[in-house]
């Protein structure tokens, strides 16, 4: 997706979200998830499009486009040159070169959020704007849970590293606070379990899926 530079009217000024208590931050690093998301994809075949997802209503590539659109939109996010509000995925809409674009597009990524000034003031992820720290949360948090997503559904390990997991676990419970019901219906798994399996459940997913 691309940005309009023609002479058309301003459009409205997007929706401004209270923040969800504390900055979520310090700065985080997209690098290990993006990574692991892009070690997915070779081995994902193309008889595998169509199979379910731990993510309700997305096949494989439905979930695939997802993960596309939004790198796309996070990068932009990052760079203070936000998107707006994205299309609904769509198996119909992957790009047909995803297996080689969309790890560019997750390079991409890391290094837009790899600058100071990505975290600094405020930006908008899906028309709303927010406080940059949280946007990149969003963003380390659907790398990591889409990533498992692609990961369960094509039957691959998936790793995630504990500062990842714990800045996941930090978003999943802010949300929940602030936005009941966000994540669909939770999946109890236990206060002892390991920290990823705890924002597994409050994401709405079972990590034995």
């Amino acid at each position: 997706m691309t940005a309009s530079t023609t002479d058309a009217p301003r459009p409205p000024e997007p929706a401004h979200e209270p923040a969800l208590g504390p900055a979520l931050g310090p700065a985080l690093d997209l690098a290990p998830a993006a990574r692991r998301v892009a070690e997915l994809l070779p081995a994902i075949g193309p008889e595998q499009l169509g199979d379910p997802t731990p993510c309700p209503d997305f096949d494989v590539a439905t979930l695939l486009d997802h993960l596309v659109t939004l790198t796309d939109a996070f990068t932009h996010s990052a760079r203070k040159t936000p998107l707006g509000a994205p299309e609904t995925p769509s198996a119909a809409h992957l790009d047909p070169d995803w297996r080689t674009a969309l790890p560019d597009m997750l390079a991409e990524l890391v290094a837009a959020w790899a600058e100071p000034a990505a975290w600094a003031g405020e930006t908008e992820a899906g028309g709303l704007r927010l406080p940059a720290s949280e946007v990149g949360a969003i963003a380390v948090n659907e790398l990591v849970v889409h990533g498992w997503d692609l990961a369960r559904a094509t039957r691959q390990r998936f790793s995630v590293d504990a500062a990842s997991a714990r800045a996941c676990l930090g978003f999943a419970q802010q949300f929940e606070v602030v936005v009941p019901g966000l994540f669909g219906e939770r999946v109890e798994v236990g206060a002892d379990a390991p920290v990823f399996h705890r924002v597994l459940g409050l994401e709405g997913r079972d990590p034995r899926w």
